[in-house]
Parts: structure tokens; C-alpha cells; sequence
């Protein structure tokens, strides 16, 4: 059995979500009425217009590099945590972290009107955090570094590099979705699987 017949038997939720995503990213490519009726407009939302682009900015990506980077960040993590977390449980933290991790910024931006966002960062977060918390000492590799370091290091890097980028605000990234996404993720995972903090902190003993 190949990688992708394993994926779509033993992780069904996260392979349909891949492939809705890649599909819509590519279609709002080269449709422009999608990519604007889907982006988050957090002016709108929080006048309670277009709330469900809370869920369908999360299908869209501005340009290939962002779709690629998300969907690489996906696939490394989400099969994986289908498997241990459970179908229905990956379902329901996907889709809760997406909308939750945008809401900081539709509080943030909502009396901002040229504001826009949107990509699957805040859920794709989500995703690998939860995978963190049951495989905290995995060794992760990122981009443009020659070495690799244990999740839960990587972790507490990223949260702290969140919170330093979004108080500089200067790149068009959203490091506040990045940030409640990745937050949601531990939550949303010891909310449907009360064992993962057990398996966790079992881990961090295992180096005392």
C-alpha cells in the first residue's frame, strides 16, 4: 500500500480537507469573484455580514508560494494526527481553530475597511500544535536551517516569534492567527482526547 492509498484509508477527514483546499486556492487563482467573495472581511463580520467567510477564507491562499508552504505544512502534520487524534475529532478541531483563529483579528481590524485576510495558517497551526502535544520530542526541520529541533522546542519558538511579529506588524502576515490558531490546537486536543496531557507530560518526564 502507497503513502496516498494509506492517507485516504486511515485518514479520510484530513485528505478531503487537502484536496477542497487545493481545489478552491487554485479556483479563486483565476476567478476573481471567489477570491473576493471568500476573503475575510473583518469590517463586515463584525457587523454580522459575510460571517461565513470565517470558514471559506480558509479555502483560499493569495499566491502559489503561500498555498505550497501551507499545504507542505499540512501534509508533514495532519495525516499523522488524523490517525492518533481520531476522523471526527480532526474534523471538529480543523474547522473550530479556523473560525476561532480569526476571531482575534475580526475583534482587531473591525473598524478597519481596506482589512483582508485570508489562508488556513490559523487551522494548519492548529494541526501542528495538536500534533505536538502527543509527539512532543518528534525532530522538526525548518526551511533554510541546517539542523532540525524537537517539536515542543519548535513549539514555543513559534508562540513566542507570534507574538514579537505581530506586535511589529510590518510583513501582511497574520502572526495573530498563526498565534490563536496554535492555541486552539492544544486545547481542542485535550477537549476530545483527555489522554493526550497524560502522553505529554509522560514525555517531558521521560528527560528528568
Amino acid at each position: 500500500m502507497n503513502e496516498l492509498s494509506a492517507n485516504l484509508i486511515y485518514a479520510p477527514v484530513a485528505s478531503a480537507i487537502f484536496a477542497i483546499t487545493l481545489f478552491v486556492s487554485l479556483l479563486a487563482f483565476y476567478n476573481d469573484e471567489i477570491y473576493s467573495k471568500f476573503i475575510l472581511h473583518p469590517y463586515s463580520v463584525s457587523r454580522k455580514e459575510r460571517m461565513y467567510t470565517l470558514l471559506t477564507s480558509g479555502l483560499i491562499h493569495k499566491d502559489w508560494p503561500h498555498l505550497l508552504f501551507n499545504m507542505m505544512s499540512y501534509y508533514i502534520f495532519a495525516f499523522k494526527l488524523e490517525m492518533v487524534l481520531g476522523h471526527w475529532q480532526f474534523g471538529l478541531l480543523y474547522i473550530v481553530s479556523l473560525i476561532l483563529s480569526d476571531l482575534p483579528t475580526v475583534v482587531k481590524h473591525k473598524d478597519d475597511y481596506w482589512y483582508h485576510s485570508l489562508g488556513a495558517s490559523g487551522a494548519i497551526s492548529a494541526v501542528i500544535f495538536g500534533f505536538i502535544m502527543f509527539f512532543p520530542f518528534s525532530l522538526i526541520g525548518i526551511m533554510f536551517l541546517p539542523f532540525e529541533m524537537w517539536a515542543v522546542v519548535f513549539g514555543a519558538l513559534y508562540l513566542a516569534y507570534c507574538v514579537y511579529a505581530a506586535r511589529q506588524n510590518n510583513d501582511n502576515i497574520n502572526h495573530d492567527a498563526h498565534f490563536y490558531g496554535a492555541l486552539c490546537g492544544v486545547f481542542i486536543t485535550i477537549i476530545v482526547n483527555h489522554d493526550v496531557l497524560k502522553i505529554f507530560i509522560h514525555h517531558l518526564a521521560t528527560l528528568s
